[in-house]
């Protein structure tokens, strides 16, 4: 009884307004005119003007150019919030294969949602619990060590005959004094605090910033592309939902393998380290799953610092590693990222690197990770309109 109560509307209540899509209107459509002929609800449109006409090309070059400019003009000043965007559709489109599945399995859409995002930052959230402790512990040592480094550095041979030819101890000697009279310097080094602790305070609001737009892009994306799709015209709508579809198949695929094949390389690198001794090693296997995000180079980039890291304890233990490790990737290229990758995408290797270099000369790690997707679809469109309609002429 108290539940049918609560489920009936307040008095004086009314549905909440949404913004919904427009009905296609058909020759069924609408109320009838006088001559019995169906006509939509707010009337028919009107002729078009000419596109020959003097003054609709005139206007229409116009507004083109002033588009362009302001749309030039809000890009360079939201570029933050152009990334964030990115980023947090990026996501969604990783997260939406997730969802659809529990859908598939009769799990209503918000509550597939909900299950998703609340294990995606329950599993970040104990990660990081986990991790930072170790961190902080293994940043300690490494700031207790350095002294000691430095020490064994300059009684080794090799910084005493440096120093006999070139005066290095004087020299830094010199720089230091300078450094620590200079008032300019000091105040760079409080700047500097400061403007790192500016850094946090932004990551962290860039972060809940990307989280909330996840969840909103997330629950809103079959609205989006229902709103995208009617943009093209009726005749091409079902080859452009075909196309789009198969692009945000793609990608949600690429992220949620990536991520898989970031954390396979992760663990086999913690545990190799474990093994051969190599100090840090939880630390660097968070690095290494970092760097691992980042397709083609970031496997070689996080096998070479760890490599530089294990050098402290001989060159067996860095051989070692380097063997065990590269073969890894190898093992990882022909035999794992093909397996977790066949629902993604396909993209040739020269383009894959051009791709991934430039995008993260343009926009970063991002950039480096939202390139292959890219790129992907870029060869899909070229593939399917551009080249279907050379083969017809």
């Amino acid at each position: 009884m108290l539940a049918q109560r609560l489920r009936q509307p307040l008095p004086g209540a009314q549905p909440r307004l949404r913004f919904e899509m427009p009905p296609e209107y058909t020759r069924q459509d609408g109320d009838a005119g006088e001559d019995g002929e169906v006509q939509p609800q707010f009337g028919s449109p009107g002729p078009r003007i000419s596109p020959q006409h003097p003054l609709y090309l005139g206007f229409m070059g116009t507004v083109g150019v002033g588009l362009a400019l302001l749309v030039y003009w809000i890009g360079s000043n939201t570029t933050q919030l152009l990334l964030w965007i990115v980023a947090a559709l990026f996501i969604a489109l990783g997260l939406e294969p997730v969802v659809s599945w529990l859908e598939g399995r009769k799990i209503p859409r918000p509550a597939g949602i909900l299950l998703s995002v609340t294990v995606l930052i329950s599993a970040v959230v104990g990660f990081f619990a986990t991790l930072i402790p170790t961190i902080v512990e293994q940043v300690t040592q490494i700031v207790e060590q350095a002294p000691v480094w430095i020490r064994d550095f300059i009684d080794s041979e090799f910084f005493r005959s440096l120093d006999d030819q070139f005066g290095v101890r004087d020299r830094v000697t010199e720089e230091l004094d300078k450094f620590v009279n200079d008032p300019a310097a000091m105040g760079g080094i409080f700047g500097g605090v400061v403007g790192f602790g500016s850094t946090v305070a932004n990551g962290l609001f860039g972060t809940l910033i990307v989280l909330v737009l996840s969840l909103y892009f997330l629950a809103a994306l079959p609205a989006m592309k229902k709103w995208g799709y009617r943009l093209a015209p009726r005749s091409r709508r079902h080859r452009v939902e075909a196309l789009s579809e198969e692009i945000t198949r793609s990608v949600g695929n690429y992220v949620i393998g990536q991520a898989v094949v970031a954390l396979l390389n992760a663990t086999f690198a913690f545990i190799v380290m474990s093994i051969v001794g190599i100090p840090f090693a939880l630390l660097l296997a968070f690095v290494v799953a970092l760097l691992a995000f980042i397709p083609l180079v970031g496997g070689m980039i996080a096998g070479i610092v760890v490599l530089l890291v294990s050098l402290t304890e001989g060159w067996q233990t860095a051989a070692i590693y380097g063997i065990c490790y590269f073969s890894y990737l190898q093992f990882e290229a022909y035999f794992i990222s093909p397996r977790i990758m066949q629902k993604a995408v396909a993209v040739p290797g020269a383009v894959a690197v051009i791709s991934v270099i430039a995008g993260g000369s343009l926009l970063g790690v991002l950039g480096a990770l939202i390139a292959i997707p890219t790129a992907a679809a870029v060869l899909l469109l070229v593939r399917e309109i551009y080249i279907v309609r050379q083969d017809q002429h």
